[in-house]
């Protein structure tokens, strides 16, 4: 069943009054709805036949294919809902059963640990609303899950701020399946990023629910239509044939500045819903009474990845006292540029700790296309060669260069393994977030790059109507493959891009050093000062990248920070060790930070199948976080120390992982697994 809200109301009295409790209210004392919500669409669900966690389709149908669609051209919006959980839930973790889904983790493991034999089904009510400010391009989509078991007298809320450019399913299967078994009240935030797909030739968005829509018909319930007017719409899809845009590179917003105020909106909004469900009516029915407040709620801020960054973003900037505590997992968060901390592990100073996401993964992407090149493929080696950026005589030495290059920048000797496997992935990482930092246009082809499916030769091909039709599903965020619009030749995906330049088959490097030279604000090549267009173009992302910056200042709230050592994408010298400083020279004695890294595990736990020898599931940390921040915060149990957690990898992807292999976050660690923070610097052991 599913009905709308669009009544404010609502107040503040002890639970004794409340039967009492009148109209003569302060306003403060009333539930109001926010201002920034719109209309809240409710869907309650049974348990049995669709759920809060896995839409009905249990443990078993999480692991299982994706569903299919009764009509692939037309799916309802509870089918696209479904697919979407399905998608995302697959996305984030690991669902093989040897690496622990099912037995350390998944929908039949209760929020004790303890394996049940059900498919975890989670009845409950959820609730959807658009946050904007009145233009409708904003549209950042928020939700509040509360499952049946939530109870009021033992309120929680726990948050769920999707990870890389997700929809608003991004953290169902991570913070958000915690809080469902939990009892607690899950409030998500898509960011303003989310799948939002936009097509040209026919003008078709994406609306909240995930169907399709014209752009027109839509209106300002697009999830995202780029700003252009219909006669630029027409001559861009004439001249670019199949081009997309998607909102979280060409919203022209740079959302990531909002993700800490957003993160804390779907707390409002969580609290405006349960005071609606629980708040006894005045005596006059115009409004409930507050009854659930963070004095009498616990609300821990979590997530993994953007998720967790947007965490720590909302409790820096919670001046309401909205948050209790923070558990957040491989966090991307980018400590405001500082040198009053330093990092060392072993003894070691590490250089330059903190760079921002920009700087290095646009260094990336230089140097992971060459370790992923293989014999007869190796362009892109040849050509930074060829470039004064790389040395060394053949492929083996090239690609050794390259990892020594990237281990200066920050990545630990833990990544050299995983650096191949991670090219594609910072490609779309410098690609995406070149256009969100700078606010660009679509139509702006920054640096050279556009975003499309392409065929088998490279070639930008449209969506067919049943792609289209699944978007909201099937896409995580980030939309179709990069393309170099200025390869020899023409346009190609950009595998297959040649550079100017040089005239090599080399992963389109001339545009990858322009990004590299935007983040700069120097050419990548000579070191010479930008000029003309780059210049304006590197200054306006350099501006958007000084938005997002975080000043690690978490106003004394407890908080744990779970991160792999392993992890390629964001590495942890530039982010989680140096947030710690730098959370140690704002806070000092202040700060209740905790940090815990975890050996063997990365960014991705998909890994764990596909590298058992190497990874093992980061998860299972974030669950024991979220536990350790829960007890500390209702019982009063205290925090534990930061700490090198020493995980065991597996003989091979056959060996059923156990927590021999994942062990506990020690309550006293050994005193070569400590982690130190003294004064503003920051001791990691080997």
């Amino acid at each position: 069943m599913q009905t709308t809200i669009t009544r404010a109301g609502g107040g503040l009295c002890t639970l004794l009054a409340l039967a009492a409790c009148g109209s003569n209210h302060a306003p403060e004392e009333l539930n109001q709805m926010p201002s920034y919500l719109g209309t809240i669409a409710r869907a309650d669900y049974d348990g049995k036949t669709n759920d809060l966690l896995t839409a009905g389709l249990g443990k078993t149908g999480l692991a299982a294919a994706t569903p299919a669609y009764a009509n692939a051209e037309q799916p309802t919006p509870a089918e696209l809902r479904r697919n979407a959980i399905h998608a995302n839930y697959r996305a984030v973790l690991d669902i093989a059963a040897n690496s622990g889904y099912g037995t350390l983790y998944g929908p039949n493991v209760d929020a004790s640990g303890n394996v049940g034999t059900g498919e975890g089904l989670v009845a409950g009510s959820e609730y959807i609303a658009y946050a904007d400010d009145g233009t409708g391009r904003k549209n950042v989509t928020l939700m509040v899950q509360v499952p049946a078991s939530f109870d009021p007298d033992h309120a929680c809320i726990v948050t769920g701020t999707s990870s890389g450019s997700r929809g608003i399913y991004g953290a169902i299967g991570s913070s958000g399946e915690w809080g469902l078994k939990k009892g607690c009240a899950v409030a998500y935030a898509d960011k303003g990023s989310g799948t939002g797909l936009y097509v040209f030739e026919d003008d078709s968005v994406n609306l909240q629910n995930g169907v399709r829509a014209g752009r027109v018909a839509a209106g300002k319930n697009a999830l995202f239509a780029p700003d252009l007017s219909d006669a630029d719409r027409l001559a861009w899809a004439a001249a670019n044939p199949n081009r997309i845009a998607f909102k979280h590179a060409h919203s022209q917003q740079n959302p990531e500045k909002d993700w800490g105020k957003v993160t804390l909106q779907a707390i409002e909004m969580a609290y405006y819903v349960l005071n609606e469900r629980y708040g006894v009516l005045a005596r006059d029915g115009s409004a409930r009474v507050v009854r659930l407040t963070p004095k009498n709620t616990i609300t821990i801020a979590s997530s993994i990845s953007n998720g967790a960054g947007s965490a720590l973003l909302a409790a820096e900037q919670d001046s309401k006292g909205l948050i209790g505590g923070v558990a957040a997992s491989e966090p991307q968060v980018q400590p405001a540029p500082s040198t009053a901390y330093s990092v060392r592990q072993g003894g070691a100073l590490v250089a330059n700790p903190g760079r921002a996401l920009f700087d290095y993964a646009t260094y990336a992407a230089l140097y992971q296309p060459c370790i992923a090149s293989l014999a007869g493929n190796a362009g892109r080696c040849t050509a930074l060669v060829g470039k004064g950026l790389l040395n060394g005589a053949d492929l083996a030495a090239q690609q050794a260069d390259a990892k020594q290059r990237l281990r200066a920048y920050g990545w630990l000797v833990d990544s050299d393994p995983l650096q191949a496997a991670h090219a594609g992935t910072n490609i779309l990482v410098a690609v995406t977030y070149a256009s969100a930092y700078g606010k660009f246009s679509v139509t702006d082809k920054v640096c050279g790059f556009t975003f499309a499916q392409t065929d088998l030769n490279g070639n930008p091909v449209a969506f067919t109507s049943a792609q289209k039709a699944a978007s909201f599903a099937a896409q995580s965020g980030i939309v179709g493959n990069v393309v170099y619009e200025n390869s020899v030749g023409g346009a190609k995906v950009y595998t297959a891009g040649v550079s100017p330049s040089s005239n090599l088959a080399d992963q389109s490097l001339d545009g990858f050093l322009c990004l590299r030279s935007l983040a700069t604000g120097r050419d990548a090549v000579n070191g010479a000062t930008l000029e003309g267009t780059l210049a304006g173009q590197s200054a306006r992302v350099r501006a958007g990248m000084a938005e997002v910056a975080a000043s690690g200042k978490l106003n004394g709230k407890p908080a744990i920070i779970v991160h792999g050592r392993s992890d390629t994408l964001i590495p942890v010298n530039h982010a989680s060790r140096a947030y710690v400083g730098l959370n140690a020279s704002v806070e000092g004695a202040n700060s209740r930070l905790r940090y815990i890294e975890v050996s063997n595990a990365n960014h991705f736990d998909s890994f764990s199948s596909a590298l058992p020898t190497l990874i093992v599931p980061l998860h299972v940390y974030l669950n024991r976080a979220l536990d350790a921040m829960y007890a500390h915060l209702s019982a009063k149990q205290a925090l534990p120390p930061s700490q090198v957690v020493r995980t065991v990898t597996r003989a091979d992807a056959s060996t059923l992982i156990t927590n021999v292999n994942v062990p506990a976050i020690a309550a006293t660690p050994a005193a070569g697994n400590a982690i130190s923070v003294t004064g503003t610097v920051v001791d990691i052991p080997n």
